[in-house]
């Protein structure tokens, strides 16, 4: 997926101009020039169109149906095409599918006729409707377990599934060192051994992947807060670990 497309800057039905190129969405490419002294010259491509890096659209819990449909704009009377139009040629995923207002299998009822027979079905403020290819790559990505938000035919369509779990206690120090040399943090064996035999055993030693950036972004911050040089002690690690959970307690107000 490294190689680059041509991206069109708008595209036109009935008429109607639609918006495609979004400097936001779409990496624009160096333009390869030619060198004067050069007896051949390069084939210039169709300027209508943007020399882009494969697109990738990331959208979370702020994704609504709405974002999947064309946006009219009454001022430039021009319509902006929606993400999964934007995406074409590369990557579109869905993060933190669950949490977004509409309920999952709403929003994956919209894109059944997409995933199935490759092209999407958009509708102009007339009611007219038309089609656009579909060629975008989508990935669906949640904490929920798949059954208890989508429906059978759904997962039908959805064809590779793939489960993630949390890393095995190797592969998690082998994180924490990675991130703890980027992070310029000191790693300490016996901040280290605190850690996995007094903490973890605490939560019946599940280790997940967010864990050590948020620990060592915390004793950093706490660090930086107390006017000291970064450094890992089993107290860091302690007051870190309070704030990684919340107990489960009555709240007085």
């Amino acid at each position: 997926m490294g190689d680059r497309i041509y991206v069109p800057r708008a595209i036109e039905y009935s008429g109607q101009v639609i918006t495609v190129y979004d400097p936001i969405v779409h990496s624009k490419a160096e333009v390869e020039r030619d060198d004067p002294n050069s007896l051949r010259r390069r084939r210039s491509f169709d300027t209508r169109y943007v020399r882009c890096e494969r697109p990738t659209v990331i959208t979370g819990g702020e994704l609504s149906l709405s974002m999947l449909d064309l946006v009219y704009n009454p001022t430039a009377r021009t319509y902006q095409a929606p993400l999964q139009l934007k995406s074409s040629g590369g990557i579109f995923i869905v993060d933190d599918l669950g949490r977004q207002q509409e309920p999952p299998q709403a929003l994956v009822n919209r894109w059944i006729v997409p995933l199935e027979e490759s092209k999407d079905i958009l509708a102009l403020q007339s009611g007219e409707k038309f089609e656009v290819p579909f060629d975008t790559l989508v990935i669906f990505s949640t904490n929920f377990h798949p059954n208890e938000i989508f429906d059978q035919a759904a997962l039908r369509r959805i064809f590779f599934k793939i489960k993630i779990d949390g890393p095995s206690q190797a592969d998690y120090l082998k994180i924490f060192a990675m991130v703890a040399k980027k992070r310029g943090m000191p790693l300490s064996e016996a901040a280290l051994l605190h850690l996995l035999k007094k903490k973890y055993p605490t939560i019946q030693n599940v280790y997940a992947n967010y864990q050590p950036i948020f620990l060592i972004d915390q004793m950093m911050a706490i660090c930086d807060f107390e006017g000291i040089p970064y450094q890992m002690t089993p107290d860091l690690i302690d007051r870190a670990w309070a704030n990684m959970f919340v107990r489960d307690e009555a709240i007085v107000h």
